[in-house]
């Protein structure tokens, strides 16, 4: 493998969930190059999971895909038996499956809601959950992708902020309850990132995001490698002595 990582996570079994494109396909890549095996999750974009796959061994690296919806306790189940089966451990969750809704109050549908409660939470508690039942005596990183939007009054994003605004406590609870496990828990939270999903939305080129990017110290819109890179710092050793924190990675975007 090449790249900058330096195989800081060799040896390592991660499970990446909603990885079949934008920031949880960069990150199970920058993971690969880091030494870790990688389970790459994903709910019904099986060319994309799978390319995501040939990427990774193509470059030398180790991977299988596997479908499941996260919101789904027997989906949940089946993927953690299809990690061990084929790695026969595990190491690293990152929770990044996710779904959102832009939508005014009065006009979101209670199925927009219940889907990203569903999905950003219920997904994020199951996971967790399953993986308790499959770390090791050497404990394991947890790694729940947020939302600048948690922190941040967006009109039209008032659920997808709540449930991010679960994630983040989540977090802390649980970096609590389980430190004495081993088990560390922690928080990406993304500011403005360039995914294929904004492409579809018409954000990019769009008066909004040159209003973002002018609000951004930093004067671009985030790459998902920019939150892949930050996500190796959680799973790695050199974050041994980090539990319970919010990282945010906006380029310095903060409302």
């Amino acid at each position: 493998m090449t790249g900058s990582s330096s195989n800081r996570l060799r040896g390592k079994v991660a499970l990446v969930t909603g990885a079949a494109k934008g920031i949880g396909a960069s990150i199970a890549k920058e993971f690969a190059d880091a030494g870790a095996s990688v389970v790459v999750n994903y709910a019904s974009d099986a060319e994309g999971a799978q390319r995501v796959v040939s990427h990774i061994r193509d470059n030398g690296g180790a991977a299988v895909a596997t479908q499941g919806d996260v919101s789904e306790s027997g989906d949940v189940e089946r993927v953690f038996d299809e990690v061990v089966r084929a790695y026969g451990r595990l190491d690293i969750v990152v929770n990044n499956a996710g779904v959102y809704y832009p939508e005014p109050i009065e006009t979101t549908t209670q199925e927009q809601i219940s889907r990203q409660l569903s999905v950003n939470v219920l997904g994020t508690v199951l996971t967790i959950q399953e993986a308790l039942k499959h770390f090791g005596p050497d404990g394991g990183s947890v790694i729940n992708i947020g939302s600048l939007d948690s922190a941040r009054a967006v009109p039209g994003m008032s659920v997808y902020a709540a449930s991010k605004g679960a994630v983040d406590a989540l977090t802390r609870v649980l970096a609590a309850e389980l430190g004495p496990r081993k088990i560390r828990v922690n928080t990406l939270a993304p500011g403005g990132v360039e995914t294929e999903g904004i492409h579809t939305a018409g954000f990019m080129g769009s008066d909004a995001e040159k209003d973002m990017i002018e609000r951004t110290p930093l004067g671009r819109m985030g790459q998902p490698e920019d939150l892949a890179k930050a996500a190796v710092f959680f799973a790695s050793d050199d974050a041994a002595w980090v539990t319970g924190e919010r990282l945010t990675a906006s380029g310095g975007l903060r409302s």
